[in-house]
C-alpha cells in the first residue's frame, strides 16, 4: 500500500506541476487553482445555479456563493436572473472565464500527452480501464 500511496502523490505532484505551469503561462488575473476548478465546472455543468453547483463541488452553498462573488469581481463569471424562478440566478463563463478554462483543458491535455507518451497503447488502455473502475462513484 505504501509504494500505491507513492504513486499517488507522485501523480498528483505532476497534475499540480502541470496546471501550474499553464497557469503561470496563460493567467494575468491571479486565479488560484481552486477558481480555475470552479469554472471549470461552471462549463461543465453548462451555466448552472449556485445550488447545482455547490451539489457538484460538495461544498456548501454560502461557500460556493462567496466564490463565485470572487469570479465575478474577477470578471470571469456573471450571473443571470432565471426565467423559471426569479429567486434563482444562473452562472455564466465570461469570455475571461473562458479563456481560463481553455487554459486549464490545456493542461489537461499536456498532462495526458505526458502519460501517452510514456506508456504503449496496451499499457494506456489497461490504466484507462482501471482508472475509470476506481472513478465510478
Amino acid at each position: 500500500m505504501e509504494s500505491m500511496e507513492k504513486v499517488i502523490v507522485g501523480l498528483s505532484n505532476m497534475i499540480g506541476d502541470a496546471e501550474e505551469k499553464a497557469k503561470e503561462q496563460f493567467n494575468t488575473l491571479n486565479l488560484t487553482i481552486t477558481q480555475m476548478h470552479y469554472l471549470e465546472t461552471i462549463n461543465l455543468l453548462g451555466n448552472p445555479n449556485i445550488t447545482e453547483l455547490s451539489a457538484q463541488l460538495k461544498l456548501s452553498k454560502p461557500t460556493v456563493t462567496v466564490s463565485v462573488d470572487k469570479l465575478i469581481e474577477k470578471g470571469c463569471v456573471y450571473k443571470i436572473q432565471s426565467d423559471e424562478d426569479r429567486r434563482s440566478a444562473h452562472i455564466h463563463l465570461t469570455e475571461k472565464g473562458k479563456l481560463v478554462n481553455q487554459m486549464h483543458d490545456y493542461a489537461h491535455r499536456k498532462i495526458a500527452e505526458m502519460v501517452k507518451n510514456r506508456l504503449s497503447a496496451e499499457e494506456l488502455t489497461l490504466l484507462e480501464r482501471l482508472l475509470s473502475k476506481v472513478l465510478v462513484e
